[in-house]
């Protein structure tokens, strides 16, 4: 993200500084243009030909950079800023025409395309500029006291007028007795060619069947009927009065130096440069800050994560979740995972300690007898023998267990399903235990609904029921009850073994399928087995797929529920 922020801002930046470097650059090259056009347009309004034009073109070339050549409309070379002739472009830059102008190059140019700097004939003497200035300047006071009002604007022809601001002219009686109208009256170098103006507008219309008109100094109309005819003929009488008086229209050529019409080679102004060098290195300080930022809040966590991970295991060190990013979700999982490895290795040292206690007891027991046998204090009959056989099949019991789990946690743990009826599977097992059930005093039934049937292990779930029905017996006392219960609700058969025993407290529920966990603290066997039985019922369970819980209310009973998938 950086990276891409970095780069898009150098791009854009740069993009920007370049187009206004390349915008001003054009801008100047327009504005040369048009110096070079208006120039030349206004040599030719005040000459009557092109003969002494170069000095001009020269400078203009000086100024601008360019080469400048003027020819005839046949491209006969008139004049030329460059010392020796080139090859001209086959096609002009533009026509300088006093007559014609071209309102693209010389923005703000009248209706009629005439240079307002061809006057002709109209040209005052400096006799006739000093008494129009001079009644200028009395109507400028008489209109506005001694700080006078308006502006003097002297035009190419030479004759002053004045220039008053938007609503104050409007007919009133200071404006006639100030003599404002008399200003505007042609003089007498204007009378003449204003005349001959009239005179070639009026053949003009009378040739297109239109009324006489009068045309005034501003040669502008504002008449009724076909006033557009009528300002063609005076656009037309003016242009062929002026055009003795102006140079012949001239092909302009503007090119390179070398010739060519491309714009000179764009070159970065040297603060252009700076512009960009300094955007450059700000982008690139900004993005090393950034990066030295983000780059510290990402190490940070992970060295914390590092130092904990080299630290014994016995120490199960936590860091800080200080993200919610990836870097987070690695600290919260290094988290969990000390958290299990601090559980199981507790359970480890548990399970180590709770076999090295279950096995301890009965090989105490047959070593106590044989050396007492060994010493002669004890006799080797059959109830001796009996006795260790029962401590051997104990040992025998335990490690079996041990075995199933071990497969358990492995994944080698097989079952070999096949069609079975859950009544014949608790008769069985009630049939198996009753004898023991008869000597405990305790009542052992079964109770079926309907006849579901399942596909399981049989010596599996043979073994889970047994050792909840060994269980229930084992803590219930005499003149209680077992029961075995069974029903199918949908795609599950729910199996149920029910006793009035001793129950198990609260507190105590959800750690009995644990290994080696046994209500008796004493861990005396008379009211305890090796602790492993539960645990096995529930990974038997798990292997069919199925659940196992438990529901126990002290001094009323237990009951444990298994329920397996059809």
């Amino acid at each position: 993200m950086i990276a891409v922020c970095s780069v898009a801002a150098t791009a854009w930046l740069a993009a920007r500084t370049t187009s206004s470097a390349i915008q001003q650059e054009q801008g100047q090259l327009l504005s040369s243009d048009t110096q070079i056009y208006d120039t030349l347009v206004g040599y030719a309004a005040t000459h009557r030909d092109w003969t002494g034009v170069s000095p001009t073109l020269r400078r203009l070339a000086e100024r601008t950079g360019r080469r400048i050549t003027l020819t005839t409309q046949s491209h006969r070379t008139l004049a030329t800023s460059a010392a020796s002739a080139a090859a001209l472009p086959t096609r002009a830059s533009a026509v300088v025409d006093p007559l014609h102008t071209d309102a693209a190059l010389l923005p703000g140019t009248a209706a009629d395309r005439i240079d307002p700097r061809a006057v002709g004939p109209y040209r005052l003497t400096a006799a006739e500029r000093k008494v129009l200035r001079g009644m200028a300047e009395k109507i400028r006071f008489c209109m506005g006291g001694p700080s006078g009002v308006g502006t003097l604007v002297e035009a190419p022809s030479g004759r002053t007028s004045l220039k008053f601001p938007d609503g104050m002219l409007g007919g009133s009686d200071r404006e006639y007795s100030c003599g404002v109208d008399q200003l505007s009256a042609p003089v007498r170098s204007e009378i003449g060619p204003l005349d001959r103006l009239n005179v070639m507008v009026n053949d003009c219309l009378a040739q297109r069947n239109q009324q006489p008109v009068k045309v005034g100094l501003d040669f502008v109309l504002s008449v009724s009927g076909d006033s557009g005819t009528a300002q063609s003929c005076v656009d037309t009488a003016r242009r062929d009065q002026l055009a003795p008086y102006v140079a012949p229209a001239a092909l302009l050529y503007v090119t390179t130096p070398a010739g060519s019409t491309a714009a000179p080679g764009f070159r970065f102004t040297s603060a252009n440069t700076a512009r960009l060098a300094g955007v450059a290195g700000l982008v690139l300080l900004v993005t090393v800050a950034v990066t030295v930022v983000v780059g510290t809040r990402l190490v940070r966590p992970l060295r914390a994560l590092a130092e904990a991970a080299r630290r014994p295991v016995q120490e199960h060190q936590r860091v800080p979740v200080t993200t919610n990013d990836e870097i987070g979700y690695l600290a919260a999982a290094f988290n969990d995972l000390s958290q299990r490895r601090e559980r199981v290795e507790g359970q480890r040292k548990a399970m180590v300690s709770d076999v090295a206690h279950e096995l301890r007891t009965p090989l105490s027991t047959i070593r106590g007898w044989l050396e007492a046998v060994q010493d002669g204090i004890a006799t080797s009959d059959q109830a001796l023998v009996d006795s260790l056989l029962e401590e051997a099949l104990l040992l025998q019991h335990i490690v079996d267990d041990l075995q199933d789990l071990a497969e358990a946690d492995a994944g080698q743990l097989r079952v070999h399903p096949e069609p079975l009826r859950v009544r014949d599977l608790l008769d069985h097992v009630a049939t198996a235990h009753q004898a023991r059930a008869d000597t405990a005093g305790v009542s052992l039934t079964t109770r079926v609904d309907g006849d579901p049937e399942l596909s399981g292990d049989p010596v599996r779930l043979r073994q889970v029921v047994g050792n909840l029905v060994s269980n229930a017996l084992r803590h219930t006392p005499a003149g209680g009850s077992v029961t075995l219960r069974a029903r199918r609700a949908g795609d599950v058969v729910t199996i149920e073994v029910a006793d009035t025993g001793t129950g198990i407290p609260a507190e105590d529920l959800p750690r009995v399928f644990d290994r080696f966990w046994r209500a008796e603290k004493s861990r005396n066997r008379r009211t305890g087995g090796s602790g492993l039985g539960l645990a096995i019922v529930r990974r038997l369970t798990e292997a069919h797929g199925g659940t196992v819980t438990v529901t126990s209310t002290v001094g009323a009973g237990t009951v444990f529920t298994v329920r397996l998938p059809v």
